[in-house]
């Protein structure tokens, strides 16, 4: 997600220092320099969530505007940094700028800038296939829904295609047995043109997550590919998907009156919302908003703007 940040600031005329492990000898696009060390005179350091902790601190005590996004729930946060014995969860503060307005909320906040995605990287098409896509990491597999996917398969007889990896073998073998089981077909692992094919093809995408999701980025990248969305409503899923592109699920019989009338929707529409509200451009823009708001609390309603230099770290 960093990536489209810098790649959309740069797009709108800023120079980006993009803070990355393996920047050295890496060319970048255009208004974008890859740095391995921090560019202290820029204006402003975005980062992500808690993991430059050092770096912010630093340009605390210069006294300089900082931000960082956080790009999932804060609580699941909490449980993964207690399970990697990482350290302390950080309590949130007025610098944060969440990735939507519901997980924003749900933490006391109001800040929030929703994630994008490049339409280049997905294709649109009115035309569909007879699948419905489920499509996860399988190492969260089953917060995300995989098991209502698969009984709602097996329920009602529509064909479902399951795409996402696991860091382990056993996980996966796991997945594709219990996809087996039910007739449905698990692709594994898929990326650029082969995930862009998929969704383009799917006549849904399937996204009955248990989890309070922060944003849910593969609801994004269906849209874009004009793939109608049901889901359930936990986390920002109500606040992604409107009626026009989709179905927002309570209750089992929700999802069932869903898959039948998920033809009702044009993909079009979901086209088209997809490009209002989830282009990386527009989440670009609204970063700046949020850049020009920092520094304003910071120097005063009398000191200009950005003055076209951003660091980002990732």
């Amino acid at each position: 997600m960093h990536d489209l940040i810098a790649k959309g600031l740069a797009e709108l005329g800023h120079d980006v220092f993009y803070l990355v492990p393996h920047a050295p000898g890496q060319r970048a696009a255009m208004g974008i320099t890859l740095i391995a060390e921090p560019v202290h005179n820029a204006e402003l350091l975005h980062t992500l969530s808690d993991f430059h902790g050092d770096l912010t601190h630093q340009w605390q005590a210069q006294g300089k505007p900082w931000v960082t996004t956080w790009h999932m729930d804060p609580n699941a946060y909490r449980e993964l940094r207690r399970t990697l014995e990482a350290g302390e969860y950080p309590p949130s503060c007025d610098n944060w700028i969440f990735v939507s307005r519901t997980i924003a909320r749900l933490h006391g906040r109001e800040r929030y800038v929703c994630n994008g995605v490049d339409p280049e990287e997905f294709i649109f098409s009115e035309a569909k296939d007879d699948y419905v896509l489920f499509m996860s990491s399988m190492d969260w597999g089953l917060a995300k829904g995989l098991d209502v996917a698969l009984s709602l398969s097996a329920q009602l007889g529509f064909k479902l295609v399951v795409a996402g990896a696991a860091v382990d073998q056993e996980r996966i073998d796991w997945v594709a047995e219990k996809c087996r089981e039910v007739k449905a077909e698990y692709v594994g692992d898929v990326r650029g043109q082969a995930k862009a094919d998929l969704l383009a093809g799917a006549k849904a995408f399937l996204f009955p997550t248990k989890v309070d999701e922060a944003f849910g980025l593969g609801m994004a990248e269906a849209l874009m590919s004009g793939t109608p969305v049901i889901c359930s409503n936990r986390g920002a899923c109500p606040e992604i998907v409107s009626p026009e592109v989709g179905f927002v699920c309570a209750r089992p019989q929700d999802y069932v009156a869903a898959i039948e009338r998920i033809g009702e929707i044009s993909p079009a529409a979901c086209r088209a919302k997809a490009l209002k509200d989830y282009h990386y451009l527009r989440m670009a823009r609204d970063y700046v908003q949020e850049y020009e708001e920092e520094i304003r609390q910071k120097w005063g309603s009398d000191r200009p703007g950005i003055n076209d230099r951003t660091t980002l770290s990732s």
